[in-house]
């Protein structure tokens, strides 16, 4: 969530999708009958510090840190709610006061509240416990809507590669410490993760297909869904077939092991460098490519699912269960679970992120790569496509990164063979970097270099505020941000517009753009 869109949310007020609690001191009792029924229903969004009719109210700062323990306590624990589930939530500051967000997807299960039922429509929350036909009609539903959740009761735990399990626990810890699955023996594991459930309707209980994908063995993957596979290809010289290929037919962990050592071997990896951390520009793009191919697809559908490495871009293709048509925006678009558990799973073990940053670090990272945006293609076959920078394929990018996490754009020149990641905002970076340098004296480097990233900050997203550059730059404190925006109002770079109380923000003055006039000017 990006605090633009938030503010829309309040501003569009309470719906079936978005529900505002005050929460000053404490999480009040009802938050949690909304997230059940968010859950059951189609997802939604909860504002903790925000009133019925839209006022920001805030939350108590020194009540925060108790309100986010006890949300994310009672999330993980069974007995308040059932099946639990993992949601982290958001700290944002609007108007000088705290709010939480939190984002609720819709859930392939039917969920209990305190034992109790809770379901969404226009009015509210709606306790349908004792409602038996609304009862059957959801958890019919959520069947019906997920194939995932398909139960085969002849399934064992012998036909799961349970070697897999020791993997994903050490996975799992160098992550969270105190993971809960951690300690779990396998079949516990298992059915935490929701890979062992029971019909209601039918009464079986069983395997799912998720348990099947996520960690059957090939025979029993073959058994079950025998059009199962993920082709991987090179497609270069020899365009009519392929140069190089990797027939993958087996569970999605060692896929996703296989997929990825495929990009490895044949695509480049430019050395960048980001709050003073290397970065793998490469890894981090194709592991949110990857993970959706084999997180997001419709297992049922026969179409096989293909990664394909051309010269100039590199595109996915799965079987889609389609909430939309077109073309994904990752500014207003909203994220939809095509299959929750074995998504969750993945983003435990660190394989994916949280349902919607993923495709905002896509477009992040791509852009950087290759100075192109990527596209995403939502139909009955789910598109990726991600350009490569094949003009300056002699240099390697090199962002140098200061001890306090801040970045200079510098690049470097070398001839070793691997992909230029230098992009156009790179270049941009730099002009920014001339004018700091023109402009301010008397302070010391890295001072000059957090000038420049905040002063491209505000460039590249005008009318925010101190929390916005604070999440987005993350070069210091919130006393580093304000003493930096008043060097830059000094100088006349920047200007605050609008209401100081309300909205408002800082914009580029006319004096930067003439200087970044007269600095393209001159190449």
């Amino acid at each position: 969530m990006i605090i633009k869109d938030l503010k829309e949310l309040i501003t569009n007020g309470e719906n079936i999708t978005v529900e505002f609690k005050e929460c000053r001191e404490n999480v009040n009792k009802d938050v949690y009958k909304s997230i059940g029924a968010f859950l059951n229903r189609n997802g939604g969004h909860i504002i903790l510090g925000v009133n019925d009719n839209g006022k920001v109210t805030g939350i108590n700062k020194s009540a925060l840190p108790k309100i986010k323990k006890d949300l994310v306590t009672s999330l993980n624990n069974p007995e308040k709610i059932n099946p639990p589930l993992y949601i982290i939530p958001e700290e944002f500051e609007i108007n000088g006061k705290t709010i939480l967000y939190l984002s609720i997807p819709e859930s392939s299960q039917v969920h209990r509240i305190n034992g109790r039922i809770y379901d969404r429509n226009e009015d509210g929350d709606l306790d349908v416990t004792l409602q038996s036909n609304t009862v059957s009609e959801l958890y019919i539903r959520k069947q019906a809507s997920y194939s995932e959740n398909r139960i085969y009761p002849y399934v064992e735990l012998s036909d799961l590669r349970t070697d897999l399990l020791v993997r994903i626990r050490k996975m799992i810890s160098s992550i969270h410490l105190s993971h809960p699955w951690a300690n779990l023996d396998d079949m516990e594991l298992l059915k935490s993760a929701r890979l062992y459930q029971k019909d209601y309707r039918t009464r079986k209980d069983g395997f799912t297909l998720a348990a099947v994908m996520l960690l059957g063995k090939d025979e029993v993957i073959q058994s079950i869904i025998p059009h199962h596979r993920t082709d991987a290809i090179l497609r270069i010289k020899n365009t009519d077939r392929y140069d190089d290929r990797d027939d993958i037919r087996t569970n999605l962990i060692e896929s996703y092991d296989r997929l990825s050592a495929f990009i490895s071997k044949h695509l480049p990896d430019p050395f960048f460098v980001e709050n003073d951390i290397r970065i793998s520009l490469r890894d981090t793009i194709f592991r949110e490519v990857i993970s959706n191919l084999l997180i997001h697809r419709e297992f049922l559908n026969g179409f096989p699912a293909k990664l394909i490495i051309h010269k100039d871009k590199v595109v996915s293709e799965n079987a889609n269960r389609p909430h939309g048509y077109g073309m994904i925006n990752p500014q207003n678009f909203s994220p939809f679970p095509k299959n929750p558990i074995i998504a969750r799973f993945f983003k435990e073990i660190g394989r994916a992120d949280e349902l919607g940053s993923g495709v905002r670090n896509l477009y992040k990272y791509t852009k950087i790569l290759s100075g192109k945006d990527p596209q995403l293609i939502e139909k009955d076959i789910f598109k990726i496509i991600i350009p490569l920078n094949v003009k300056d394929n002699s240099k390697s990018v090199k962002i140098i990164s200061t001890t306090d996490g801040t970045t200079d754009g510098t690049t470097d020149g070398t001839t070793d063979g691997t992909t230029d990641g230098t992009t156009e905002s790179n270049k941009t970076k730099n002009l920014f970097s001339k004018i700091i340098d023109t402009t301010t004296s008397n302070v010391s480097k890295n001072t000059k270099i957090k000038l420049s990233v905040l002063l491209f900050a505000i460039f590249q997203d005008e009318g925010e505020r101190i929390p916005f550059y604070l999440n987005s730059t993350k070069i210091g404190s919130r006393r580093t941000i304000e003493r930096l925006i008043k060097h830059l109002k000094a100088t006349g770079l920047i200007e605050f517009k609008g209401n100081s109380l309300q909205t408002g923000g800082y914009f580029i003055t006319q004096k930067l753009n003439e200087l970044l006039k007269d600095e393209n000017n001159n190449k």
